[in-house]
């Protein structure tokens, strides 16, 4: 669990309850439904209660004692409790609803037996509990639900998507055709980053529900079950009509355009009910998902290559995420990097315009240091715009956004100044609508405002408070306190002179919340004026620091004084609601600005990160995905190289098409392979992001997918096995891939035997570049795979292997000391030889372990099974030692050819033909093989 749980205060809250209120509460808590996702928190005012099983849970996991709980009742009725501080909770609830994907929390108010539910959140609607959870804290995702309608047909499963991001008021559909592993599903849960998920109850769980499950629980999305009943589409565009911006024409089309998708966004509109609250009503925004519009992830790729930030990471530059993100705004930044990780571009134009504004920042240091100072005062737009929509905005959030729009022309004349080798694109695609936006009705009108309106002199001290000139009422109330201010002065000064004391030396004049004006002297001057103090004032309180007293004059001037003051302050909140109302107009100049300079940010980031870094980044060369190869020269992995203890060696990957496509790569472990292979995969990721990468050179054929099989580590925990893992894994990459994807594979087959994981990465190769023909790095510890490469000169027409290449990264040992030393240097051809007894000997392996290990390999060097088994028992003692007697291209393509001849003679239809037929059919194949064995040893001792 998270460190700030550790060592909590010994000092927890006391649970304070009489026996009456103790008795009240426990009948109360048994009405309770139970819910065991449900985390309940009751407000006891100073801190926070749970109860039952929540306590236990509480006292394990956060304070990792069960000391902390303490017994509420006695007897049968005890009920396990234990308190809560306020800043405990905060960090409970961040907790909770933040990083887990398993409970719901809900907070309750009362006393007594009467309790009723205030709060109520869970990971994907965290609404309720904004303002705990980001107090203290920037918002660095949006999360989103999404409720999702499956429709099984003899041709796939079609699904209907509906999704709410209720924190930046975006609803959305889409629909597709999906596989039984839920390919595309996880794509868009990934993309949209998702933390829960909506799916009608299913009563007898079927297998595709089961697969479901595995998908949202691999995404670590919060699984909701919702009636059927709730999946409707009746009077959802009438619904959507008074949520969403624009016209309800625009709606009625969008929504006619879908079958299934309308039913599950009309499941969210009532879960997160959304109509019941108004603040709501013309804010949303609806738009069509498209799967295709972005390259899909899926959760494998997303923690092969490091994207996202995980509580693990030893420091930030362990994530792709944690590197790049240089965002200097608050938040809004940070989120629109979080999205666009998860949202590769496949349109080569947009991803080449944002390059270009990376280059422009890159180039010109000024122009890049001169936004950064501006972008660094810039406020959350974003979340300061939500909470005025929602009414929860105060003066302090409208002062920000003024704050913030009043940096905005040094920003537009920074970028005016540029005029680089993209200044026309700068115009058009930033200064053009900033002038819009800036002009005199929009944001201009603004800033007039708050100008008038606020006291901006007061904000110095941290006040927020309406300027007394913006209101005729203000004005005059504010005159009268000046008035009163000016009389109990004079007051003040009259009664120094009759007492014979100096003012504000002596006699001072206290202003408190319990007498309000009141003269004060010190208890040493007291005695001096003691008869006058007894007949002509009335003393109020002798303390150490003095004698507090009054008269009637003074106490009539303090009571006006306090009545014009309250007076002043109900004006001053009826014209802050009033200011705020006429601010949450101008939400849409803020959204679209917000979106303009988030997007700067963000390119910002790139080119601060492509040109600090010691070796700099370059520009990749982007070209559609049906033309051009993958050539990274020099290429680096951008989280390696960025740690202080790594001197990274770098390498060249060039995957070209019917040369190179896919690549075996052999070699030590410890060697680089690994990194390697995924190295490739952030490279290509980067530039679709539209970033520079850690290369020499790069040229970048665009991918639609990319698929990683890199790693089991984390399935054990969730009862699947590390081979179980691999193969569910494997068969979705077998099944959602293209040409245009990209597959990554790391060490196939190592979570089951030998022959039977060398012959399932023999099987997968072949498939991948038979049918699904997708460049591939294939790391792998079976040197036997190589001899698919050698497939490529076959002549055979009937079953050519096209652009298969052998790789393998090199390691070098010292003749004389058998030491073993890593290059790290990926060169072409396999590996001559396996690196396992050497690498454990680099692991300070005992001696006589490594002596017993080389033996042991000695011997099975020696021996070949498949030999042995061809061999007339009667001739040769089976498990004999005996050297190979063929090569390993030998017996590939003798293998090959027979499995061809197998495979032929499974495919006959022998149950149609009579005997004589059949005999005719198998000696044909008897006879084709009899004539490839002729070049052939292998297949020789097979017939």
């Amino acid at each position: 669990m998270d460190e700030n749980f550790d060592g909590f205060d010994n000092k927890l809250p006391e649970l304070k309850l009489d026996s009456k209120q103790a008795q009240g509460f426990l009948s109360f808590f048994k009405t309770l439904s139970d819910d065991p996702r449900a985390v309940r928190f009751f407000d006891r005012r100073d801190y926070y209660t749970a109860h039952g099983e929540n306590a236990t849970f509480i006292a394990k996991t956060y304070y990792h004692t069960t000391t902390a709980l303490r017994q509420l009742g006695s007897g049968s009725n005890a009920l396990s409790s234990v308190s809560v501080s306020r800043n405990m909770f905060e960090s409970i609830a961040r907790d909770l609803l933040l990083e887990r994907t398993d409970h719901t929390l809900e907070v309750y108010e009362g006393s007594g037996s009467n309790w009723r539910l205030v709060k109520s959140g869970t990971p994907g609607n965290i609404g309720s509990f904004e303002d705990v959870l980001f107090a203290n804290s920037e918002m660095q995702d949006s999360p989103v639900v999404v409720a999702l309608s499956l429709n099984f047909r003899e041709t796939g499963c079609t699904v209907g998507l509906g999704f709410v991001g209720l924190t930046n008021r975006l609803l959305g559909m889409a629909e597709f055709l999906d596989d039984s592993h839920f390919t595309n599903v996880e794509s868009a849960l990934v993309a949209l980053g998702c933390r829960e998920c909506l799916v009608p109850i299913e009563r007898g769980k079927s297998v595709e529900y089961k697969m479901l499950c595995d998908v949202l629980t691999k995404c670590g999305v919060m699984l909701t079950e919702r009636k059927k009943s709730e999946f409707k589409t009746r009077d959802l565009v009438q619904d959507l009509g008074r949520l969403v911006k624009g016209s309800i024409e625009a709606v009625q089309d969008l929504v006619s355009g879908f079958e299934f998708a309308p039913g599950a966004l009309g499941s969210l509109l009532s879960y997160a009910e959304l109509l019941a609250d108004e603040s709501n009503y013309g804010n949303y925004t609806l738009r069509r998902y498209n799967l295709d519009s972005y390259m899909r992830l899926d959760s494998a790729a997303m923690r092969a290559l490091n994207i996202l930030e995980s509580k693990t990471d030893a420091n930030k530059n362990f994530s792709l995420f944690g590197l790049m993100n240089r965002t200097c705004t608050a938040g809004m930044g940070k989120r629109l990097l979080h999205m666009w990780l998860k949202q590769p571009l496949l349109d080569v134009k947009e991803i080449n315009l944002r390059l270009d504004v990376v280059q422009a920042f890159v180039e010109d240091t000024v122009l890049r240091q001169d936004l950064r100072q501006h972008l660094k005062r810039i406020s959350d737009i974003e979340r300061l715009v939500h909470n005025l929509q929602k009414r929860r905005a105060g003066l302090q959030h409208v002062v920000k956004l003024y704050q913030s729009s009043i940096r905005l022309p040094y920003i537009k004349s920074a970028l005016d100044r540029y005029d680089g080798e993209f200044s026309s694109m700068m115009k058009s695609r930033y200064l053009k609508d900033l002038e819009l936006w800036t002009g005199v009705d929009r944001l201009n009108k603004f800033i007039e405002l708050v100008e008038t309106a606020v006291d901006l002199d007061h904000l110095e001290n941290g006040e927020y408070m309406i300027s007394s000139s913006y209101d005729t009422a203000l004005t005059e109330l504010k005159e009268k306190q000046e008035l009163l201010e000016s009389e109990i002065h004079n007051l003040h000064r009259q009664t120094a002179d009759d007492l014979d004391l100096q003012i504000d030396k002596t006699l001072k004049l206290d202003k408190g919340t319990q007498f309000g004006h009141v003269f004060r002297i010190t208890k040493k001057e007291e005695p001096k004026i003691r008869k006058k103090l007894n007949t002509q004032f009335i003393v109020l309180e002798t303390r150490k620091d003095g004698v507090k007293f009054t008269n009637t004059k003074l106490k009539k001037l303090g009571d006006k004084y306090q009545q014009i003051l309250e007076e002043y302050k109900s004006c001053q909140k009826q014209l802050v609601i009033k200011v705020v109302e006429i601010a949450a107009t101008f939400s849409e100049v803020f959204e679209s600005l917000a979106e303009l300079i988030s997007e700067l940010d963000v390119l910002l980031s790139f080119a601060d990160l492509a040109s600090s870094c010691p070796t700099p980044y370059t520009r990749p060369e982007i070209t559609s995905s049906d033309e051009g190869d993958i050539i990274l020269e020099g290429s680096r992995h951008p989280c390696v190289e960025a740690q202080d203890w790594v001197n990274f060696i770098p390498n060249d990957c060039k995957l070209i098409r019917e040369k190179s496509w896919f690549q075996i790569i052999t070699g030590p472990n410890m060697g680089g392979k690994s990194t390697f292979i995924r190295q490739v995969g952030v490279n290509i990721l980067m530039a679709q992001v539209g970033c520079f990468v850690p290369c020499d050179k790069a040229s970048i054929s665009v991918r639609d997918c990319i698929f990683a099989r890199v790693g089991a580590g984390d399935c054990q925990l969730r009862g699947v096995s590390t081979f179980m893992q691999e193969m569910l894994e494997t068969a979705s990459i077998l099944k959602g891939a293209t040409e245009k994807s990209l597959i990554i594979i790391d060490e196939l087959g190592r979570g089951t035997s030998t022959y039977d994981g060398f012959g399932l990465a023999w099987a997968i190769c072949e498939h991948i570049v038979d049918v699904i023909k997708a460049p591939t790095l294939f790391a792998t510890h079976f040197h036997e795979l190589t001899a698919l490469a050698h497939e490529n000169g076959s002549n055979d027409t009937h079953k050519q292997i096209v652009g298969v290449a052998n790789y393998h990264v090199s390691a070098h040992i010292d003749a004389s000391t058998r030491k073993l030393t890593m290059l790290y240097k990926v060169e072409p051809g396999a590996c001559d030889q396996s690196f396992g007894i050497h690498v454990a000997e680099f692991a300070n392996f005992p001696e006589s372990v490594v002596a017993l290990a080389r033996e042991k390999a000695a011997e099975l060097e020696d021996f070949s099974p498949s030999a042995i088994s061809l061999i007339d028992s009667s001739t040769e003692e089976v498990g004999s030692k005996r050297k190979r007697e063929f090569e390993s291209d030998d017996m590939s393509k003798g293998a090959a050819k027979a499995r061809q001849i197998l495979e032929a003679f499974v495919a006959l239809p022998l149950e149609t033909m009579d005997k004589t037929q059949a005999m005719q059919e198998v000696r044909k194949l008897k006879d084709n093989l009899e004539k490839d064995a002729q070049n052939c040893l292998w297949l020789q001792k097979f017939l």
